[in-house]
């Protein structure tokens, strides 16, 4: 005859609720000391580090946007400053009231315009004999001394680290420590010529920096002195 199956026990029901609030009034040292009951179960503290990652990259992202944003306002700065030296060198250029006058412009006035300590305009010597500087700031160079420094095409040549050189600055040299080139075409006929920018702080003109400027200045320069030689174009 089979066995009939005997009935299995029913599983204890935990405590109610009730009856755990009534157990801790009756104890309250309990909680106290096993504080590990209080804690956020294992989901709730992977939820609050997710929070934090979040609100720390957030942090790590704003602070990057601002040093963005600073760094964005201090090159604009830079080229507006930069085009408002131009433009105020360009004007004393064109308003030279003489060759002379346009020389000295050039090679005083242009310093102060372009915060630089040194300038000076170099000429190639096409004599083939001995030419003596007609004036201070001006400097002769052998044939072909532009296209050695420059390159054939080069209009802009911006050095960051150099020794001043006397033969474009003269003098001046011993101050110089970064230095701009600036090609200059006067015209068919005419000698090759380069405005050379010296400043005494080292990266002042540096490669990464856009030439679109120091080029339209020597474009200037280039014309204004072909005109008042009367020399053809180019």
């Amino acid at each position: 005859m089979p066995k009939r199956d005997e009935a299995k026990p029913a599983p204890e029901a935990g405590p109610t609720g009730a009856e755990v609030l009534a157990y801790l009034r009756r104890h309250p040292e309990f909680l106290p000391r096993h504080p590990e009951l209080l804690g956020a179960p294992a989901e709730g503290e992977a939820i609050v580090d997710l929070r934090q990652f979040l609100v720390r990259r957030l942090q790590d992202e704003v602070r990057t946007a601002q040093n963005d944003f600073s760094d964005l306002v201090a090159t604009s700065r830079a080229n507006h400053s930069a085009q408002s030296r131009v433009h105020t060198a360009a004007l004393a250029i064109i308003s030279a009231r003489s060759f002379e006058h346009l020389m000295e412009v050039t090679t005083s006035d242009l310093a102060v315009h372009l915060d630089a300590d040194v300038v000076s305009l170099c000429i190639e010597n096409q004599t083939g004999g001995t030419v003596r500087a007609p004036m201070r700031g001006i400097r002769i160079l052998e044939p072909g001394a532009i296209e050695t420094l420059m390159g054939k095409k080069r209009e802009v040549l911006l050095r960051p680290y150099v020794a001043g050189d006397p033969i474009l600055f003269g003098p001046g040299a011993g101050i110089v420590r970064s230095d701009a080139l600036l090609r200059l075409d006067m015209g068919h006929g005419a000698p090759d010529g380069l405005l050379a920018l010296g400043a005494r702080a080292e990266g002042q003109f540096l490669p990464a920096q856009g030439t679109e400027l120091l080029t339209f200045l020597a474009q200037v320069l280039a014309v204004s002195i072909r005109s008042w030689l009367d020399l053809p174009e180019g």
